[in-house]
């Protein structure tokens, strides 16, 4: 099959093997400029590096941008107001990356007349879904380009045989570093391959790189208090902190009391099964305090009915819809919801747990005491009514066991 004509490709770029490879390949392959772009979302690695691996190689337009802030307010934000959970138990953190990297490739493409975009995703995975279904949402005629699905670089010796034959420098940093394959952002870090491919298998804790060992955790419980507003989180312990700003400091206290570990076995949209294990301290503190403040400011069904789309919204972001016209829609809806959600909600923080201690809410608590008490309401409640209640809810179940 011949090769579409590139004249230039803006290329997803970490300056990992993986990437440096694909840039000489994109080079070699279809005679192209490539212009690279670093996005820093938070996954704590320097970045110069790339700058330079980037310019050595000969590259003239290089794009490293510091997109946290943006990664959160406008991508984990608007997510955690929808309490999303994929299979019940993952907090996304990879997928909610993407959109963001996709936007930024694409608007790079059109500023740089570019005529292609390119990524290191492998055919296997959901990230080179989530990437092209993304760019091609915002550019329908963008060209894309998957090194792997169409070269014959099959694994890692391939790799460093293909990098020492073309001169790519190649840091010597295997034998000290992770085994795993991982991705890490201001909200989580993954990790699969290599042993974990062996659902059985353990991990040993030195893993993990965000969270503390409980046997390592403080002995004593810490309390922290997060201030809500219009279901963001804008406040930690009586100040004021901007959404990456509050990310950061809740994967601190998270990681610190052994916080926010998952080991899941999970179902891959394009059909496998995966296992992976991930660390979101931050984010699995902001659930949990989200919902909290939530049970005492939405009205019941309202709840049960962000309880009951949740699911598919999380879908739509683990499968890479997240600028689709109905994850738009019900991303409406979801904001609408939480106009009312405000309020400071106190957490307990131990051993790996956390415990809602208390919660309120100035202008929105539904909590009515006067109703809910079981000591004299003084008239608030007729307790007579719910015989009628009952009577009338039962009437059916009544009707069916008569027929039977």
């Amino acid at each position: 099959m011949a090769k579409q004509k590139i004249k230039k490709v803006v290329l997803a770029y970490s300056g990992g093997l993986d990437t440096s490879v694909i840039l000489k390949w994109l080079v070699e392959q279809y005679g192209c400029e490539v212009i690279t772009f670093t996005a820093d979302i938070g996954q704590g690695e320097e970045l110069a590096p790339a700058r330079a691996k980037a310019k050595k190689m000969g590259v003239k337009q290089i794009y490293i941008e510091d997109l946290q802030e943006e990664f959160v307010r406008d991508f984990v934000f608007p997510m955690f107001r929808a309490n999303a959970l994929y299979e019940g138990e993952y907090l996304l953190g990879t997928s909610i990356a993407r959109p963001l990297i996709a936007k930024r490739l694409v608007e790079i493409a059109i500023k740089t007349g570019a005529d292609a975009i390119s990524h290191g995703a492998t055919g296997k995975g959901n990230d080179q879904v989530r990437f092209e279904l993304g760019a091609y949402a915002l550019k329908p005629d963008i060209k894309i380009i998957a090194p792997w699905r169409e070269w014959d670089l099959t694994s890692r010796d391939t790799l460093l045989a293909y990098a020492d034959k073309h001169g790519i420098p190649i840091e010597a940093k295997r034998k000290k570093g992770s085994p795993y394959s991982m991705d890490a952002n201001l909200l989580h870090i993954s990790y699969e391959g290599g042993e974990l491919e062996d659902p059985w298998f353990e991990p040993d804790d030195s893993m993990w790189r965000r969270t503390v060992p409980l046997n390592k955790t403080p002995n004593q419980p810490e309390y922290i208090e997060i201030k809500f507003k219009h279901g963001d989180a804008v406040g930690l312990n009586g100040k004021a902190l901007k959404p990456a700003q509050m990310l950061a400091a809740l994967n601190q206290l998270g990681g610190k009391h052994g916080i926010g570990r998952a080991d899941l076995v999970e179902n891959r949209y394009v059909g496998m099964k995966s296992r992976g294990c991930y660390e979101t301290p931050g984010g699995t503190i902001l659930l949990k305090a989200h919902r909290a403040i939530e049970s005492l400011t939405l009205d019941r069904e309202t709840a049960h009915l962000k309880d009951e789309l949740m699911p598919r919204y999380a879908s739509m972001i683990y499968n890479g819809y997240w600028f689709s016209p109905e994850r738009v829609a019900l991303q409406t809806l979801i904001d609408n919801t939480q106009i009312n959600v405000n309020g400071i909600v106190r957490l307990k923080l131990w051993k790996g747990t956390i415990m809602v201690v208390g919660r309120k809410s100035a202008t929105n608590d539904l909590f009515d005491k006067t109703i809910a008490t079981f000591e004299d309401d003084a008239g608030a409640y007729n307790q007579k009514d719910a015989e009628g209640f009952i009577k009338l809810n039962a009437l059916r179940l009544r009707i069916l066991n008569r027929k039977k």
